[in-house]
């Protein structure tokens, strides 16, 4: 039975249905979303999303949906389900009475005494979607009509009915190409048996997308559909539609579609559902592997990457993928920053190479690579990132003379809490901030034991100074006795004591530079104000500039993303945090926690974890439905579990 099921009376309500959205992915990048019932609420939906090289190199919706409809005696009934201004139509939800996602996504439609069962896999290697049908019941002849709709434009706008567009087709094998632009890649359907398409090309206006409306864009787009497939269906017979951006052989579908299932991980638990997610991060750009920071809207983010990687890989012991990930990006580094690989640009922010330091580390730890081991391979990288802060190397980052970093003026988003309104930070955070200057240290400390570990003794004797220096500036600029915790920012003339999540960093990370005594004050107080079932709120509650709900238009998101919104990937450093200080008598609640994540398997993204929540109960889902730094550190999260559990035998 599948770990993922819903019943009738949940599969007819929209209101349930459309908050529920399906996600498959394919190691170009390329994507399939919609909702549960198939009804697009985004304009990020599409049942083929892929990159097209000869536009912009970024993913463009080619097939938006397909509607069925069922035919006996004349009759017929569309299973298809659209938003339009003020309505639905056609209203097909109401015939799904069964779904479940193990291994791939099936609905089961009941119509009058039809019973048709639509199973959608994605190759996994190809941008090809392969949509199968299975006539489970009739009592007499029935046909099945399936009309394709198609957009042709990038994900982050919408088409409009044009007299540019090609309503031409073309026959191939089994099936027929459409081409609606120059430029784009051609779209190819194709059957497995023989089937007649009939081309009635017209626009249908006016389709709305309530997600883009709830936040503030322009939310309405008219769709071109070409025509329609036919073709009759008998009791027990399998028919396969394939739509992909080359052509295939048709009588090589049903194999096709057999050897893509056998490739899937069952989503038969939660870890599965998980670790099932989790694969659909990894994209290839020029045959290298790199990692999606989050679907439907977000491409790379090298922040992400490293933050992600070990989470993703790790815990499934796959060290050739995190290699994979992490060895292209050392080769193309800007001083102590690192370049993206999948798009021109240099991550100039002041931790994402300490994330990466960081990463290095967390191998040693969940993997048998040792110290001595990065070090060989990796030491002359991490040497390049710690000298190029000392010397002032980063335009972004100065190293003061007490060893703390501070983050340059003109800088005042370049942490992870990186929202803007009209050109200015959200949360100006220039100067030294908590969580960059944790980091740093362990960064040092991990550098002068990996290099220790392989007899690099040079380097550690030229870092001693800083080794000795960071924790007494650390205490003496980020600690309040008086307050119990450790600012969030501090600068020559401000000092930011806002509650916030960073300082836990402060006491996850193995080698920190606070007491034991301001760890467990600092966790306790993060447990009190900050925790929630779905991650680490960004603010506390009590302060004055708090937003407990995450919705609106972009500067209500912008100015809610790190006031309040809950974040699930910062439960990883938290379970660090609370075990490096309880160890087993902490296990409880910890695994507790990442218990409760279970429910978030049928919310939002169905089988994975959303980018963000609402501060405020019941903490909604919202953001990207599906985020590589949730998936990653809740897997951790696991893993440290186990890690500790282990210990306790």
């Amino acid at each position: 039975m599948s770990y993922i099921k819903l019943d009738k009376s949940q599969l007819v309500n929209l209101e349930y249905t459309l908050t529920k959205e399906l996600l498959r992915t394919n190691r170009s990048g390329t994507y399939s979303c919609t909702t549960l019932n198939f009804c697009n609420t985004r304009k990020y939906h599409g049942l083929l999303v892929v990159a097209q090289p000869n536009i912009d190199k970024h993913r463009h919706v080619l097939l938006s949906s397909m509607d069925e409809t069922v035919i006996q005696h004349g009759e017929q009934f569309n299973l298809g389900v659209h938003k339009y201004p003020g309505t639905f139509s056609p209203k097909g939800h109401k015939y799904i009475i069964d779904f479940e996602t193990d291994p791939i996504p099936k609905h089961v439609y009941r119509v009058g005494g039809v019973i048709l069962k639509k199973k959608i896999i994605f190759s996994t290697h190809e941008d090809r979607v392969l949509i199968k049908y299975s006539l489970i019941d009739a009592n007499s002849p029935t046909i099945i009509r399936v009309s394709p709709y198609l957009a042709f434009r990038s994900v982050h706008s919408l088409s409009k009915a044009n007299m540019w567009a090609n309503t031409k087709y073309t026959e191939i094998d089994h099936g027929v190409s459409f081409k609606l632009y120059e430029g784009y890649t051609p779209l190819y359907f194709q059957v497995s048996k023989v089937v007649d398409y009939v081309h009635m090309p017209d626009w249908y206006n006016n389709i709305e997308y309530p997600k883009e409306l709830e936040r503030g864009y322009e939310g309405h787009e008219d769709l071109f559909v070409p025509g329609y497939f036919e073709f009759p269906i008998s009791k027990g017979e399998d028919v396969i539609i394939s739509v992909g951006t080359q052509p295939t052989n048709p009588k090589r579908l049903k194999h096709l579609f057999t050897h893509e299932i056998r490739t899937k991980t069952p989503r038969n638990t939660f870890e599965n559902c998980l670790t099932n997610s989790a694969q659909q991060f990894f994209a290839y750009f020029n045959e290298q592997k790199y990692l999606i920071a989050g679907f439907p809207w977000f491409d790379c983010k090298l922040r992400d990457t490293f933050i992600a990687l070990p989470g993703l890989t790790l815990t499934s012991n796959d060290f050739a993928s995190f290699r994979q990930v992490i060895n292209p990006l050392t080769e193309i580094m800007q001083g102590p920053h690192f370049s993206k690989l999948c798009r021109s640009y240099t991550d100039y922010s002041a931790d994402t190479s300490l994330w990466f330091i960081r990463a290095l580390q967390l191998a040693t730890e969940m993997t048998s690579e040792t110290a001595a081991d990065i070090w060989n391979n990796y030491g002359e990288v991490i040497k390049k990132i710690l000298y190029g802060y000392r010397n002032n190397e980063s335009p972004s980052v100065v190293m003061r003379d007490d060893g703390l970093l501070s983050v340059r003026p003109e800088f005042q988003a370049n942490t992870w809490m990186d929202a803007f309104i009209d050109g200015r930070a959200v949360t100006p955070r220039a100067g030294m901030t908590v969580e960059t200057n944790a980091l740093w240290y362990n960064a040092i400390m991990f550098a002068i034991e990996a290099s220790n570990a392989a007899r690099d003794i040079t380097f550690s004797e030229d870092w001693k100074d800083l080794q000795n220096k960071i924790p007494v500036s650390f205490k003496s600029v980020f600690w309040d006795k008086a307050r119990g915790y450790l600012a969030d920012n501090a600068g020559d003339f401000h000092t930011d004591w806002s509650v916030r999540p960073n300082m836990i960093f402060a006491a996850a990370l193995p080698y920190n530079p606070i007491s034991e005594k301001i760890r467990q004050l600092v966790i306790e107080l993060v447990k009190t104000k900050l925790l929630t079932p779905r991650g680490l709120r960004t603010l506390s509650p009590d302060d004055p500039s708090y937003k407990g709900h995450y919705k609106g238009n972009e500067q209500q998101r912008n100015l809610a993303y790190h006031q309040g919104t809950v974040y699930p990937w910062l439960m990883g450093a938290y379970s660090d945090a609370y075990l490096r200080t309880y160890r087993q008598s902490g296990l409880y609640h910890i695994e507790q926690l990442y218990k409760g994540f279970d429910e978030t398997i049928l919310e939002h993204a169905i089988g994975s974890i959303s980018e963000v929540y609402d501060g405020d109960p019941p903490h909604r889902g919202s953001g990207c439905i599906s985020m590589a730094t949730s998936v990653a550190e809740i897997l951790r999260m696991k893993h440290i579990i186990d890690k500790y559990k282990e210990e306790e035998k």
